[in-house]
């Protein structure tokens, strides 16, 4: 199994993620940010991923710097369980809905980060969640996975909605991308004969 577990402690935050890319869905979050908690688990879910996250972050300042390490944590979780991303099919990408919200995420395990994000949040927080953090999580994750992602929400007037269908159709897009193709074993997926 593609599996890695990953310790990041800084003096802002104390994180521990675990991953297995051929897992089930099945999640453990605890990270003092229920909102962010049931995005992660979108991840896991519709990636059909196993993830578990354990993280002390200075919430009392405010929850950026949890947010942006964790995200930095599973980027180099998701990495070092990749692996040397021979057989993988690279590519992927989703749209999904909720409601009247539209989210697409196509992304590319292409060795490089990137990150183009496109969403104008219809409020600024949900609950007490600062939603631009969303933005920061994905590029703490980008920077350290790896990949490139484009990120654009089509539609949607509920804040709620619009941050689940982005976290939902990465999940989505991630699972495609990292899918092994059996026409593929043992073949980098790149003229570069690297990712």
């Amino acid at each position: 199994m593609r599996s890695a577990e990953v310790v990041r402690n800084t003096l802002e935050t104390q994180i521990t993620i675990a991953v297995n890319l051929d897992g089930s869905g099945i999640s453990q979050f605890n990270t003092g940010l229920g909102f962010l908690d049931h995005m992660l688990d979108q991840i896991a879910r519709h990636g059909m991923m196993d993830i578990a996250v354990n993280a002390k972050g200075d919430l009392h300042i405010d929850a950026h710097h949890t947010v942006e390490d964790i995200g930095i944590t599973l980027g180099l979780a998701f990495a070092k369980a990749l692996g040397d991303k021979k057989g993988i099919r690279r590519y992927g990408h989703a749209y999904v809905p909720l409601d009247e919200a539209l989210s697409r995420v196509v992304l590319d395990v292409s060795g490089r980060p990137g990150l183009t994000f496109s969403c104008e949040f219809t409020r600024a927080a949900v609950g007490e969640f600062d939603v631009d953090l969303i933005h920061e999580f994905f590029q703490g994750f980008v920077n350290h996975a790896n990949v490139t992602l484009h990120v654009d929400n089509l539609k949607g007037h509920n804040a709620h909605h619009q941050a689940e269908t982005i976290f939902k159709a990465f999940g989505r897009a991630l699972r495609m991308a990292i899918e092994l193709d059996a026409r593929m074993t043992g073949i980098m997926p790149s003229t570069k004969g690297s990712l």
